[in-house]
C-alpha cells in the first residue's frame, strides 16, 4: 500500500523545492503544508514538537514518520528508480555532487538570494555585510566547478538525469536574484533548458 507524503515547506526555498520536483517527475502524488519562514512560522511550539525539533524545513513527512533534510527526503523518494544510478561508484558520485550542493554551493548562492531577495541590502547586518563578497567569490567558483563539468557532460553524474541535477537544479537557476550572472556559464544555462524539458517537470513557486 502507497505510503501518504506530505511536504511541509515554504514555496520560496529551493531545498523545498527541489522535494517537490523530484515527487513530480516520479509522478509521486505529494501533499503540501505551507509555512512562512520569515513569520516565524515554523519556531512555534506546535511545529517543534510535531515536526521538527530543528525548526527547520523542508520536512517529508511519510505516514507518521517525519525525515527532515532536503537531500535525505529527495533520496527516500527516488529509492530504486532511475534518479539513483544502479553502479557503486556512480551513486556515490551522485551523493558527492549532492554533499557539494550542501557544503559548497546553497551556503553561498542560496544566501545571497535570501539576503538580496527576502531581506534587502538595507536590512543586512554588519556582519551579514561582511560577509557578501566571499560569499560571492565562493558562489562563483561553485558555478565554475558546475560549468566545467558540463562542458564535457549532460548531466552530473552518468547518462541521464539523476538526483545529483535534481539538488542542484533549484538555486543554480535562481542564481541570478543572488546577483550570480548566469550568461557567464552558458555550460550550466544549457543544463538548466535539459531539466526544464523533462517530462513531469515543475518551476519552482
Amino acid at each position: 500500500m502507497a505510503r501518504k507524503l506530505i511536504l511541509h515547506e515554504d514555496a520560496r526555498s529551493g531545498n523545498c523545492y527541489k522535494i517537490r520536483l523530484t515527487a513530480a517527475l516520479l509522478r509521486l502524488p505529494l501533499e503540501v503544508r505551507s509555512y512562512d519562514i520569515i513569520a516565524g512560522e515554523t519556531r512555534t511550539r506546535e511545529f517543534l514538537e510535531t515536526v521538527n525539533a530543528t525548526g527547520c524545513i523542508p520536512v517529508l513527512q511519510i505516514d507518521e514518520q517525519f525525515l527532515p533534510e532536503s537531500n535525505a527526503a529527495c533520496w527516500y523518494l527516488a529509492e530504486g528508480t532511475d534518479l539513483l544510478p544502479e553502479g557503486r561508484f556512480d551513486r556515490a558520485d551522485c551523493l558527492r555532487w549532492m554533499f557539494f550542493e550542501q557544503y559548497n554551493h546553497e551556503p553561498n548562492i542560496a544566501t545571497l538570494r535570501f539576503w538580496l531577495r527576502f531581506i534587502g541590502t538595507a536590512n543586512l547586518s554588519e556582519e551579514q555585510r561582511r560577509m557578501v563578497a566571499g560569499k560571492r567569490a565562493a558562489g562563483l567558483a561553485a558555478l565554475q566547478l558546475m560549468e566545467d563539468h558540463l562542458r564535457v557532460n549532460d548531466w552530473l553524474v552518468g547518462e541521464a538525469v539523476t538526483l545529483a541535477d535534481i539538488a542542484l537544479y533549484p538555486y543554480t537557476h535562481k542564481a541570478e536574484a543572488g546577483g550570480f550572472p548566469l550568461e557567464d556559464f552558458p555550460a550550466v544555462c544549457e543544463w538548466i533548458g535539459r531539466i526544464e524539458k523533462l517530462p513531469a517537470y515543475v518551476p519552482m513557486a
